[in-house]
């Protein structure tokens, strides 16, 4: 079984999370970004990985990369790396839209965890219009050093289960 392991970071949190993945499963596998994938062939499962933005859904080029028609039908397993805390209401809602956004694909499993917003999109947050988007911001603290190692632990036991799932 052939695994790839791809990504947006604008930060270092999905890489970070990424980085986990590929080190913790299996197999022959490679580990890409994803502005660098140009094909999923030969590859039996495709690991996406993306921060949430601004409109609550997933990070470019993620957001296209998920509706390209060559991508439709394979199997996708996503990672999500947000700004929130576990117990934010509007997270689940934010997660549905990412799982919304991989709808015409066959979507094998999503894991999330909390990073690190940095201080740069907190101030700019902070001018927003959207109440959503400035509550957010105000939670920046409670993230300060996400993922933390408990984080990147689950995400290497979701990625062996996903890919045990996977395997005939």
């Amino acid at each position: 079984m052939r695994t790839l392991v791809s990504y947006v970071s604008r930060t270092g949190n999905t890489r970070r999370v990424a980085e986990a993945i590929f080190d913790g499963i299996t197999g022959d596998k490679d580990m890409k970004e994803l502005g660098q994938v140009e094909s999923l062939d030969g590859y039996d499962l495709t690991f996406v990985g993306f921060p949430i933005e601004e409109r609550f859904s997933p990070a470019e080029p993620a957001a296209t990369f998920l509706r390209r028609p060559e991508v439709a039908g394979r199997p996708i397993a996503l990672f999500i790396t947000h700004g929130a805390s576990d117990d934010l209401p509007e997270l689940q809602g934010w997660l549905d839209n990412c799982a919304a956004a991989a709808s015409q694909l066959e979507l094998v499993g999503v894991f999330h965890c909390q990073g690190e917003l940095s201080e740069q999109m907190a101030q700019k947050m902070l001018l927003s219009e959207d109440e959503r988007v400035v509550a957010w911001a105000k939670t920046r603290e409670s993230g300060i050093g996400q993922p933390d190692a408990a984080s990147l632990q689950r995400a290497r036991r979701w990625a062996l289960e996903t890919l045990a799932g996977r395997r005939p």
